[in-house]
């Protein structure tokens, strides 16, 4: 019985009238693209577990980069590994933090001086000191950002590699000739990097189009560890140019490179050469909505970038900010919140960078 759920809810879930344009079965891709005996395949759906042994590798080689060359890099930039202020042990607050709040209202902190006799701003100043001790040192930020800046930078330039002599990188139209009949060894590798939208695109054999949108994405992602990297260093004018470069990559790829190149040819040219088709209003769904939410990530890029020039400089990273001791300090330093966030792997959806007006981070 489960057997024969298992059978209908699969058979359900790859069903070939959704996935595939008209008169295309699964059974057309499990042949050879090339003469018999050549090794060559389409894109299969047991593929993308390749992604997890790679992603392990790439892992290793992040702490290897990580220990060896971008901790050594930042010593001698004068980065030192030193934390905050360490709060002095004291167990019933240490169970507070733990178990109930790492911020304590005014309700709860005059209750905690009355128990432990200590005045309320001594109480305000131990929880800074200990949410301070969680957050990571600018050392281990600026090694998290350089391998960040080498592994983006490294990735954008090996699609342009790949994709300067590919016919569909100069002309759109040839991302749906012969759709899904088409061969995706070149990019293989570059999209088992990915989730998501790159996915869906490679089960559905969108290889070509999609090594458009990878590529177009990666364009501007190293920019923007560049600025990290200067701002840990304490190189605020090769920051600034940094981050403004950033912000003009950014724009000018997602607000003008994407909607005209890639839209253009996800939503007309491929309706004109292959037809609409069920997937085919799901994968540019998802691309319109990438689209929208690029609009809302230039407005705030270029919010963050009027401000930092009204100011004179990019502030510095949020997670970098210890908070402060004392309370004219601290409302200094909650207005003036950076827009750097490098929280590990935060909220990268799809080349997620901005919310709430400060810089968030997915790849």
């Amino acid at each position: 019985m489960a057997a024969a759920a298992a059978a209908a809810l699969r058979a359900w879930f790859w069903n070939e009238r959704f996935w595939l344009p008209h008169n295309v079965t699964w059974a057309d891709l499990a042949g050879e693209p090339g003469p018999p005996g050549s090794g060559l395949q389409y894109p299969r759906a047991g593929h993308v577990l390749s992604a997890f042994p790679l992603a392990l590798g790439i892992f290793a080689v992040r702490l290897l980069f990580e220990r060896f060359i971008a901790k050594p890099c930042a010593i001698n930039l004068g980065i030192q590994d030193s934390g905050p202020h360490r709060a002095q042990p004291n167990a019933i607050l240490e169970k507070v933090f733990t178990s109930i709040t790492k911020s304590p209202d005014g309700r709860r902190l005059e209750g905690l001086s009355k128990q432990l006799d200590w005045d309320v701003r001594k109480i305000q100043r131990w929880f800074r000191h200990r949410r301070n001790q969680d957050k990571p040192t600018t050392l281990t930020k600026f090694c998290e950002s350089m391998w960040r800046f080498t592994f983006y930078l490294c990735i954008f330039f090996y699609g342009i590699r790949f994709l300067w002599t590919a016919p569909w990188f100069w002309d759109t139209r040839q991302c749906w000739y012969n759709y899904p009949f088409q061969d995706f060894l070149i990019m293989f590798v570059h999209h088992l990097a990915t989730i998501g939208l790159i996915t869906f695109s490679y089960m559905n054999n969108m290889v070509r189009v999609g090594t458009l949108v990878l590529c177009l994405h990666d364009a501007s992602d190293f920019l923007l560890e560049a600025a990290k990297l200067a701002n840990y260093a304490k190189y605020q004018r090769l920051c600034d140019a940094f981050f403004m470069l950033f912000g003009v990559v950014f724009i000018v790829t997602r607000l003008g490179i994407y909607p005209f190149w890639i839209l253009n040819t996800t939503l007309f040219e491929s309706w004109e050469l292959i037809g609409p088709y069920p997937s085919w209003w799901l994968f540019n769904g998802l691309l319109v909505t990438l689209q929208i939410l690029h609009i809302i990530w230039s407005y705030l890029i270029i919010r963050t970038a009027y401000k930092a020039l009204m100011r004179g400089k990019v502030s510095k990273d949020d997670r970098s900010d210890v908070e402060s001791s004392s309370e004219e300090e601290e409302v200094t330093s909650n207005s003036t919140k950076g827009v750097f966030s490098t929280s590990s792997n935060g909220s990268n959806c799809i080349n997620g960078h901005v919310a709430g007006g400060q810089w968030t981070e997915d790849e």
